[in-house]
């Protein structure tokens, strides 16, 4: 037996697998690669969600002046309607026929001032002649004053006649769009009726009805005053219901002074222009008011996790060793960042991969950029 052979198999084998363990050794004590960012100050403008209800310029309560049953509907719901449009008849014939009474009565009381008149002027005459006493003559003139006051009384009473038929057209007070119609032909109406026959509105423009907490208003507050809010507002905007964007940009024309002590909120009111009638009254949606913040802290969503309902990240040291560490963020939201306000500062280097899931407190790692991370998983995803 070649016992100087199996010697040298031996040592070789000895010098291979020691080999092999130095290797794995070094190769566990290499730190894993992770993407790294340094926490940089930067001015963004974020977007403040408000829920709004839309009303139009002005809501007109359309409402019978006069009782009577409805005999026409000249509208839809929905219709556009001029200023002095007829929306409403209410039964005419009992306003017709006191209209003519009071006609008649007007014809009567101008004939009876005719012959007050005459009789007056022969008196005088007669009177001024000696034939008759100065008393006959007063007389004569007290019954043609009697008779002017009757004749005024008359056109009062043809003037009222006269409304109150006009008033069994019931229209239109300005341009809009017609609101929700209650009624229907035959129902009786008066002017103690509750609810109105229908609304409409006049929505050229629109103000979309919101309110702000307390420490928005301080935002501003801060800044010069409750008086001077309205012109440092910028122009906002309107997401309708759909998530869409309107077109045109509004003005913030009223805020209340006081805020609501049960609600810790202030109630404003930003105007919109609406030449394509899109918006009605009721319509709802959100105010989306821009707030300018200086030397703010952007971080990636991915760079943080949550742990009973705090948010931490991953700071690394001076040794590439992370240390966790518990950050405040504003509720909004930049592009899938986090707004940092309390926790970081600038120039600190925080872990953006991994986190959450493989990196761990206290792990030493070898830190890369995103751009190195996006090359290894690309180059691994294409093998």
């Amino acid at each position: 037996m070649n016992f100087r052979f199996f010697a040298n198999a031996a040592l070789a084998m000895g010098i291979v697998l020691s080999a092999t363990a130095c290797k794995e050794e070094s190769k566990e004590q290499t730190p894993p690669e992770y993407a790294t960012i340094t926490v940089k100050e930067d001015s963004v403008t974020v977007k403040n969600s408000f829920p709004a209800t839309i009303g139009g310029n002005s809501d007109a309560e359309i409402r019978s002046k006069v009782s009577g049953f409805i005999v026409k509907i000249n509208i839809s719901e929905g219709d556009m309607v001029k200023k002095g449009d007829v929306l409403f008849e209410v039964d005419h014939e009992i306003y017709q026929a006191e209209y003519n009474t009071a006609l008649a009565q007007l014809h009567v009381a101008e004939a009876k001032v005719e012959t007050s008149k005459l009789t007056a002027q022969n008196k005088a005459n007669l009177a001024k002649k000696g034939i008759i006493s100065e008393y006959e003559k007063k007389l004569a003139d007290n019954s043609l004053a009697q008779s002017v006051a009757e004749l005024e009384q008359a056109r009062a009473m043809l003037d009222n006649a006269r409304t109150n038929l006009d008033y069994t057209y019931i229209k239109s007070p300005s341009d809009g769009v017609v609101g929700n119609i209650p009624v229907s032909i035959g129902n009786l109406v008066s002017p103690s009726t509750a609810e109105p026959l229908t609304i409409v509105s006049d929505i050229s423009k629109v103000y979309a009805n919101f309110s702000i907490d307390e420490k928005f208003m301080l935002f501003y507050t801060e800044k010069g005053g409750v008086n001077d809010i309205l012109k440092l507002m910028p122009n906002v905007e309107l997401k309708l219901a759909t998530g869409e964007i309107y077109s045109e940009k509004g003005v913030i024309e009223t805020i209340s002074g006081v805020m609501d002590t049960k609600t810790g909120s202030a109630k404003m009111s930003a105007m919109f222009k609406n030449p394509k009638q899109l918006l009605r009254s009721g319509n709802t949606g959100s105010v989306l008011i821009p707030k300018i913040i200086k030397n703010a802290l952007l971080i990636p969503q991915t760079a943080t996790y949550e742990l009973q309902d705090k948010k931490f990240v991953y700071v690394l040291n001076d040794s590439n060793v992370t240390v966790n560490k518990q950050i405040e963020v504003e509720p909004l939201t930049i592009n899938q960042n986090y707004i940092v306000t309390k926790g970081l500062k600038a120039g600190d280097r925080i872990v953006i991969e991994g986190v959450g899931s493989s990196v761990k407190n206290n792990m030493k790692i070898t830190p890369i950029t995103k751009e190195q991370s996006d090359a290894k998983l690309k180059a691994a995803t294409t093998k």
